[in-house]
Order: C-alpha cells, then structure tokens, then sequence
C-alpha cells in the first residue's frame, strides 16, 4: 500500500490550489481517504474525507467547509482548496482507514499515510 501526496505549493490569499494523492495496493473506493494537515507549532487535524464506497459521501472539517472539496477517481484522491487564507499553512497529509463516521477525526483510525505536502498561504 503506498500513498503520495503532491501539488503543495506557495500561494497567496484568496488563491487556490489542488492537492493530489496518488495510491496503490489497494481499491480504493473500499477505503475512506482523509486529508489532514499539521500547521507550525500545532497539532495535526482532520480537513476532510470521502468515505468508503459507492456512494462517495464526503465531509469536512468547519474550518474549510464551502472552500475545500475532496474527490477521487479510480486511483487518486483529490483536495480542491479555493479562497485559502493564511491559516491554511501547513503540511497536508492524505491517509487511508475505515473508520466510523463518529471517529473519522481520529487519526488512530487510519492505517497508512503519505508522506506530506507543504502548503503556504502567504503574500
């Protein structure tokens, strides 16, 4: 199983960005994919998920919700950011779990990770 997060980049307010995470070893609309993100200083935090699967249920943290929209096709899941702001500084993981809507916070519910990519939001 291999997750690899891409498309981090330098941006400035009110800009936009697009997140990928390409995965194998795995189907992936059996699992729910989650982006999580570790800004400086602070502890890592749940953005947003796209459950497991037919129906592609999506939720977000409300930090995010009506800027951010996650998908996924056959083998990669996606993170739309739009209208960022500087408190969306951090490191963005994507990670792979099955966890139960009520925990789907929790990061000890997932079982691999990808390695992070970086996000500035800065002018």
């Amino acid at each position: 199983v291999q997750l690899q997060a891409s498309g981090g980049g330098l941006v400035q307010p009110r800009g936009a960005l697009r997140l990928s995470c390409a995965t194998s070893g795995f189907t992936l609309r059996d699992y729910t994919l989650s982006w999580f993100r570790q800004a400086p200083g602070k502890e890592r935090e749940w953005v947003a998920a796209i459950r497991h699967g037919g129906g592609s249920v999506t939720t977000y943290a409300d930090s995010v919700k009506g800027r951010f929209t996650i998908s996924r096709d056959s083998a990669k899941v996606y993170l739309q950011m739009n209208s960022l702001k500087p408190e969306d500084t951090g490191i963005y993981y994507c990670a792979r779990g099955r966890p139960a809507l009520g925990v789907i916070r929790d990061e000890e519910m997932y079982y691999n990770w990808g390695q992070g990519t970086l996000v500035t939001v800065s002018s």
